[in-house]
């Protein structure tokens, strides 16, 4: 079977904000180019905005705290 992944571990972009104090924005320059986060994306037609959600693992969300800590 495959592993299961509890949405406890998952965290949204505003979460993630919450967490460190810095603006969602910041969090989506952040983590949307690592690899592990996850983003489902829907395009639109006719020129509207895209629709995105993007969850982060906490694994992932570490991982990048870390880096910014020891940087």
């Amino acid at each position: 079977s495959f592993p299961t992944r509890r949405s406890s571990d998952l965290f949204p972009v505003s979460g993630v904000a919450a967490l460190t104090g810095f603006s969602e924005r910041t969090i989506i320059k952040l983590f949307e180019n690592e690899r592990g986060v996850l983003i489902y994306e829907v395009p639109r037609l006719r020129k509207r905005a895209t629709y995105r959600t993007i969850r982060i693992p906490r694994p992932v969300y570490e991982r990048v705290i870390r880096r910014l800590s020891v940087g």
